[in-house]
């Protein structure tokens, strides 16, 4: 568990939640919202740690035994609801964890905190449980709930709690970051960076994966053969991409980041905003044998091949046809 000051990029909403502190107008409850691994969690355990904390700042001291339970993750009054079912929080999960928990008053500090991740997993019965809660809840109760989805929640739960959405962090913060704690050249950053579009919690993922290193290295290997590839090698290209199928959206988002620099480079002749800097060679010659609207056509193929893959359309076909697509443009 971290501070505020621990925290890379969203400072509006570190902004308004040190305000509220401040000013004393802590809601009771709270709609952290955003994709994995963007934050949220750590958003909403630094508040927590600072609401808890015995100096009353709007800034968490770190010192004082509730700050240093929270970080040990065993503060008595921050209390994170589970649930059993992979999928499923039920109503079940709702009343034993917070209903009925919630009436106790807090057992060391200001506030008794529940602290709900994967909120978007709470089925209907759930979510109108937890509705009678944020409707008339205790003076020290405080409802964060996380999630990846915030219109999955039932319209009278949002109308009760304050929503924050996460933006995107700032590419250049990102890849400062990266750099100078992880200790990876600006070329990897660039790319890593640019994959995560602004998720900071998948950029570290990425800087620090050897799956990630690899899947780059296929994709790299086979978007320079590609167009040296006779149509009876085809098959074997594919079976090679069918290696990532779980990784597939992945290994499309690097093909678009290829092409994408592509068309940077053939419109600008620029090289130092290249993602795939230490390509430039391979970025270079088939910026020369493609036209503007050969480019285009791939990358909306990539996008139509996305779209056919999630809705369930034969997975070799789909690749099938989108490498044919790269090969004929």
């Amino acid at each position: 568990m971290a501070g505020f000051k621990d925290i890379i990029g969203h400072a509006q909403i570190i902004e308004h939640l040190e305000s509220a502190i401040e000013m004393d107008k802590v809601s009771h409850a709270y709609i952290f919202n955003g994709p994995d691994k963007s934050g949220k969690r750590m958003l909403a355990e630094a508040f927590a740690m600072t609401l808890q904390c015995e100096t009353g700042e709007k800034t968490p001291c770190l010192e004082c035994k509730s700050c240093k339970q929270a970080m040990a993750y065993n503060q008595p009054d921050i209390i994170y609801v589970s649930h059993e079912k992979p999928n499923t929080i039920g109503v079940d999960d709702i009343r034993s964890q917070v209903n009925n928990d919630i009436v106790i008053k807090p057992y060391s500090s200001r506030y008794k905190i529940y602290i709900i991740d994967e909120a978007e997993k709470m089925n209907v019965q759930a979510q109108n449980a937890l509705l009678k809660t944020i409707e008339e809840p205790p003076a020290y109760a405080i409802i964060m709930l996380l999630t990846t989805n915030a219109d999955s929640f039932l319209q009278t739960i949002l109308s009760r709690c304050v929503v924050l959405s996460l933006k995107a962090v700032w590419d250049s913060t990102i890849k400062q970051h990266l750099m100078s704690h992880y200790q990876i050249p600006d070329y990897q950053a660039d790319i890593c960076t640019a994959f995560a579009q602004g998720n900071v919690g998948k950029a570290i993922q990425l800087a620090s994966s050897d799956d990630f290193n690899e899947l780059k290295a296929s994709v790299l290997q086979l978007l320079k053969r590609l167009d040296d590839i006779d149509l009876y090698e085809m098959n074997a290209a594919v079976k090679q991409i069918t290696e990532y199928k779980l990784e597939i959206q992945d290994y499309f988002d690097l093909m678009m980041i290829w092409f994408r620099d592509v068309l940077y480079f053939k419109a600008t002749n620029d090289v130092n905003k290249l993602i795939f800097k230490d390509e430039v060679y391979d970025i270079k010659r088939q910026a020369a044998k493609r036209s503007y609207r050969n480019l285009e056509m791939i990358i909306e193929a990539l996008e139509k091949a996305k779209v056919r893959l999630n809705a369930n359309v034969n997975f070799e076909l789909v690749i099938e046809l989108l490498l044919l697509t790269i090969k004929e443009n």
